[in-house]
C-alpha cells in the first residue's frame, strides 16, 4: 500500500468513526428516551425496542474500533481493527435488513403481503446501520491491497 493510500485509508476511515460514533451516541440516547425518527433515520427501536441499546453499544465500539485504527493504518493490526469495525456494521446492517426482509411477506389480513405492502415496507426511514454498510465496504479494497503486498 502507498502513502497517498494509506493516507486516504486514515482520513475516511477515521470520519466514518467518527460518523458511527455519532450514530451509536445518539440511539444510546434515543435508547434511554424512547426512540426518535428524523427524515430518513429511525433510531426508534419500533422493530425490536430492547435491541436499540444494543445497537448503539455496537456502534459506540465500531466508533471506538474505526477511529483507534487510524494510526498507522498500514499496519496488519490497525487493519484488522478497521476489519473487525466493519464486519460488526455487516452483522447489525444484516439483521436489520432481514428484519425488514421477513416483515415484508406476512400481509395483515392475509397470508402474504400484497405487491404494494411488500413494496411499501422497504420505504424509508432507514436505520443508522444501513447508512453505514456501503460505507464500510471500502475495507475491502485495503484488504485486496493488503494480500497483494504479501504474494
Amino acid at each position: 500500500m502507498n502513502e497517498g493510500e494509506e493516507k486516504f485509508g486514515q482520513i475516511y476511515f477515521a470520519v466514518l468513526g467518527a460518523v458511527a460514533l455519532a450514530f451509536g451516541a445518539a440511539e444510546l440516547i434515543a435508547s434511554a428516551g424512547g426512540g426518535f425518527t428524523w427524515g430518513i433515520l429511525d433510531s426508534s427501536g419500533a422493530a425490536n425496542p430492547l435491541f436499540l441499546s444494543w445497537r448503539a453499544i455496537i456502534l459506540l465500539s465500531v466508533g471506538f474500533f474505526y477511529l483507534s485504527s487510524v494510526k498507522d493504518f498500514a499496519e496488519v493490526h490497525q487493519l484488522a481493527k478497521s476489519v473487525m469495525a466493519s464486519i460488526m456494521i455487516w452483522i447489525v446492517a444484516g439483521m436489520a435488513i432481514w428484519s425488514r426482509i421477513a416483515g415484508s411477506i406476512p400481509g395483515e389480513e392475509t397470508w402474504f403481503n400484497s405487491l404494494d405492502g411488500f413494496l411499501a415496507s422497504y420505504a424509508p426511514p432507514y436505520c443508522p446501520e444501513m447508512f453505514l454498510l456501503p460505507f464500510s465496504l471500502v475495507i475491502m479494497y485495503y484488504i485486496f491491497k493488503e494480500g497483494e503486498t504479501e504474494k
